[in-house]
């Protein structure tokens, strides 16, 4: 009944085998293989449009990147409160780039809105010299909550963006996952809809260790590939990290991977709602489910079962939990794990 993220769990086999085939023969190094040159076009595919794709091995570094080349040193990033970059990234964004400052704005299950930017934004005079001046807008899709952000969301989002002359940048580490619960088009939910750029996640979907970056204009992408290289992030045999993400792409694997743990969370969360005393705390849209537990008594008996997730916020005599489906979260561990709750609550 491990619940405690989605990076707990192994690579699919899919991408071990996709490794191994990568392993033969001698490639180009430093990103210059067959295999690299493969997804920019298979990206440029799924997206409608053609895109500028830089693998590295994990989100901070995408992500990091990203919002480097987006932003100046004296520029601010505004980004949901609970946003992993401003959470979980130890300054990482700052670091990258040279010194721009995160603006956590609070937003309920996880998301911003136009309106709490518009307000945001009106604290930022442009011009004023003692002032930081706004350079971007960061998404998460889905959300720390466990939600996605439908079209319309990231349209409204995407206009305040143009507007304010700002860039918009989307941390998809749980894209999949996203665009599997929307049924909609990759680029319907990205640059159709105003987003930039993004750091498309497929580690926590499967893959062993494979992020992108993706620049929706391969103009605004020039200095990424010496950003990377500067930051350490420029693999020698980068064929190993493309090889993943050619694999995810190949006959819909990243789909069907987020919809079986997309499946898995309905089913638990279902489960647990099901229960007296617990309560889902948001809608569950991917792959996670924050539910509020009527006791402590409760939470010390699913941890007493075995059961590993996060306990979520402060301490509370109402804990408030976080459990998270992967590709290889079984049916089994549901039913194990509703079981111990409906105990638990008699």
């Amino acid at each position: 009944m491990d619940f405690e993220s989605d990076n707990t769990a192994g690579a699919a086999p899919e991408i071990i085998a996709a490794i191994k085939r990568a392993n033969a023969g001698t490639q180009t190094s430093y990103g210059e293989d067959a295999v690299t040159a493969r997804i920019t076009e298979r990206l440029s595919e799924l997206f409608e449009r053609r895109v500028a794709v830089f693998p590295v091995a994990t989100g901070t570094a995408a992500n990091s990147l990203t919002l480097a080349t987006l932003t100046p040193h004296h520029g601010a990033i505004l980004c949901h409160e609970g946003a992993h970059i401003y959470e979980d990234e130890c300054g990482a964004p700052e670091f990258y780039s040279g010194g721009a400052k995160l603006v956590p704005i609070a937003g309920a299950h996880g998301k911003l809105t136009a309106a709490t930017l518009r307000q945001a934004l009106s604290h930022f005079p442009r011009g004023d010299v003692h002032r930081v001046q706004p350079a971007a807008i960061s998404v998460t899709q889905a959300t720390e909550r466990g939600t996605s952000y439908s079209i319309d969301e990231i349209c409204a989002i995407g206009e305040v963006a143009k507007a304010n002359s700002l860039a918009l940048h989307m941390d998809g580490a749980r894209f999949a996952n996203a665009l599997a619960f929307l049924k909609c088009k990759a680029a319907d939910v990205t640059w159709r809809a105003g987003v930039d750029a993004m750091s498309l996640g497929l580690t926590k979907n499967g893959a062993l260790a494979a992020e992108a970056v993706i620049f929706f204009d391969p103009a605004r992408a020039a200095d990424v590939v010496f950003r990377r290289k500067r930051g350490g992030h420029l693999f020698s045999k980068m064929r190993f990290v493309s090889a993943q993400i050619e694999a995810m792409l190949d006959g819909g694997l990243w789909m069907r991977l987020a919809q079986h743990a997309n499946a898995m969370a309905q089913r638990l969360g279902s489960g647990l709602a099901a229960l007296p005393g617990i309560v889902l705390a948001d809608p569950i849209e991917a792959n996670e489910v924050f539910a509020q537990l009527p006791n402590k008594q409760t939470l010390k008996a699913l941890q007493t079962a075995g059961a590993r997730f996060y306990v979520w916020g402060p301490s509370s005599d109402q804990p408030l939990i976080r459990l998270v489906c992967s590709f290889a979260t079984t049916e089994a561990e549901i039913e194990a794990f509703i079981a111990v709750a409906r105990r638990a609550a008699g």
